[in-house]
């Protein structure tokens, strides 16, 4: 594991300076604008390339060295982060440049997370999946928490340009760790014969191919899907509802983000010393019916802050479990020679759910669920005396029925055979993982 800590303190340096760009960035497209809609097309669009890059990107990482993707990924990104501090101490940064860097980033992002995911299981021991996987969830974790508070803090002392500087630095860092670390490259002839010889274009579907022809990793994907599609009901109207449900408070919208935060460094600080349980599906559906419980089922029904905090943090001290248990089934049981296109057509499934998600929650809320939930409302007899009837408690609602479909969600993966007993139906692959002990490459 020592190899690899080098290699994930490079990336939870990288992230933080990126979540203080990215917080920095927001508070001048606000002052730039006053436009809800400017702010909320920049994830819009370091959504959508990666979303439809995502495939071809896991056929090149198979392809081509481990190291050189990361670095280039890594490198990519910086290289916005370039572009911008150039167009902004020129004085001609605007917002369709944001929107650039945004796509194009998500450009490099889409080569990143397999190649990284697939390098985890050539530097560490099987056992130690779970380990790692919690290690990298506790880097976006921490980075949730301190990059908002220090973006404040650094914002009222520096200006944009400053901080683009400082995100460069910490580009700096992961691109070191990553020339001094040794990083073992899979035996492409270990690759099952299936996917020997494919041209590019038929790599970039082979990963949805080896999914379909897998019941028991299929089964698992349709159901985090599923899951997250629903679970994103209930999270795109999180800010509203609490801000509708507190007369507008920030505080206590700040404290429920935070205690959240904290929840998810919690549950990644326990996977970084804890190996997880011995069956790994344990962790994948044990954790959707307690986040689900806690971060939407009761956290629906309360309306205050204490308790808002309370299960936001405990829910999400479930979420790492859930990520970090997924990623080691998946590691133990997808020859490394390939995961890269696996991996990369695991995350274009995923990244269609949310936006899918997103897209229907707000007209549900606005048209539908907080009307009827309004004094007087067609359900504010029947439900009002769950989650009251007034702002805010529509929106209540939604997260009630979306935690209460994703618990069954949860419950019913242990109904399903292939998804219940997938770490013994599919056997381990059986190239082993190295362990790398010289971190000089």
């Amino acid at each position: 594991m020592k190899a690899f800590r080098l290699i994930w303190f490079g990336q939870l340096v990288s992230i933080f300076g990126s979540e203080v760009t990215i917080f920095a960035l927001a508070i001048w497209v606000w002052q730039e604008t006053g436009q809800v809609t400017a702010l909320a097309l920049i994830p819009v669009f370091g959504w959508l390339p990666g979303l439809l890059f995502g495939p071809l990107a896991g056929a090149l990482v198979d392809r081509w060295n481990r190291r050189l993707v990361l670095m280039l990924s890594d490198g990519g990104a910086a290289a916005m982060t370039l572009m911008l501090l150039i167009l902004y101490l020129s004085g001609n940064l605007q917002i369709w440049h944001l929107y650039l860097a945004a796509a194009v980033g998500s450009l490099f992002s889409a080569f990143q997370w397999p190649a990284l995911s697939a390098t985890i299981s050539l530097m560490v021991d099987k056992e130690d999946y779970s380990r790692a996987n919690g290690l990298m969830s506790l880097a976006e974790s921490t980075a949730m928490i301190l990059a908002p508070v220090a973006g404040a803090v650094l914002i009222t002392f520096l200006n944009l340009g400053d901080i683009f500087f400082i995100d460069l630095l910490t580009f700096l860092v992961a691109l070191t760790t990553l020339l001094i670390v040794a990083i073992p490259e899979p035996k492409r002839e270990e690759a099952p014969e299936e996917a020997k010889l494919l041209s590019l274009w038929a790599d970039t579907w082979y990963g949805f191919v080896y999914i379909l022809r897998r019941p028991g990793l299929l089964g698992i994907q349709l159901l985090l899907f599923s899951y997250n599609f629903v679970k994103s009901f209930g999270f795109a109207v999180l800010v509203p509802m609490v801000l509708a449900r507190s007369g507008g408070d920030t505080l206590v919208l700040g404290a429920v983000q935070s205690a959240a935060g904290i929840g998810a460094v919690v549950g990644g600080l326990i996977l970084s010393f804890w190996a997880g349980t011995n069956r790994q599906i344990h962790g994948v559906l044990g954790g959707i019916v307690l986040a689900s419980l806690f971060t939407q089922v009761l956290f629906g029904l309360a309306s205050e802050v204490l308790l808002w905090s309370a299960f936001a943090f405990i829910g999400t001290v479930f979420r790492p479990w859930i990520n970090a248990a997924n990623q080691a089934i998946w590691q133990r049981k997808v020859p490394s020679a390939v995961q890269g296109r696996v991996f990369g057509a695991r995350a274009t499934i995923a990244l269609i759910a949310l936006p899918l998600g997103y897209l229907f929650a707000g007209p549900l809320a606005d048209h539908v669920f907080e009307p009827a939930m309004q004094p007087g409302g067609a359900w504010a007899e029947l439900f009002g005396p769950l989650v009251g009837a007034g702002p805010g408690s529509g929106m209540a609602l939604m997260t009630v029925g979306a935690g209460i479909i994703t618990v069954l969600i949860g419950v019913v993966g242990y109904f399903i055979r292939p998804i219940r007993q997938v770490e013994t139906i599919i056997p381990d692959h059986d190239t082993s993982p190295k362990k790398t002990q010289a971190v000089t490459a």
